[in-house]
């Protein structure tokens, strides 16, 4: 089987996490400047077969779009631009970058640890892809 990687974009950081083959866990994979991902992936998908990608989809409360919603929305067209043969899909992402912050102090991170914004774009695209997952069964 292939693996599932998911997106957390952000305007300087992206997170990145990934399935494994049999898609049952989710894995934290890396933060990459968004400016790099492009090419990031591409050296991912030679390495690694992947037969889905998802973003996080910024969205307020009552599901109207963000500051962030066209940024995502124009990395999706990109994605789809460099990579036709890749469905893409999105993901709600509310909330994710806040449970991502309990999870490194549940997990008992170093506060310095906790501090490095990268760590939590990784986490927060982790915990995406662990939903879809679950949604998924």
């Amino acid at each position: 089987m292939s693996r599932i990687i998911c997106i957390d974009y952000g305007g300087k950081r992206t997170g990145l996490a990934v399935t494994d083959p049999l898609q049952i866990i989710a894995t934290s994979l890396t933060t990459i400047e968004t400016k790099d991902l492009i090419p990031f992936l591409k050296n991912y998908f030679l390495q690694e077969p992947v037969e889905l990608i998802l973003i996080g989809e910024p969205l307020n409360l009552d599901d109207t779009a963000t500051h962030a919603t066209p940024l995502v929305k124009a990395a999706i067209a990109r994605l789809k631009k460099e990579f036709p043969a890749i469905p893409i899909q999105t993901v709600d992402e509310r909330y994710t970058s806040k449970l991502a912050s309990r999870a490194m102090v549940e997990m008992g991170m170093k506060k310095k640890d906790r501090r490095v914004k990268g760590n939590i774009d990784q986490i927060a695209a982790t915990i995406m892809l662990q939903e879809y997952l679950q949604s998924r069964h």
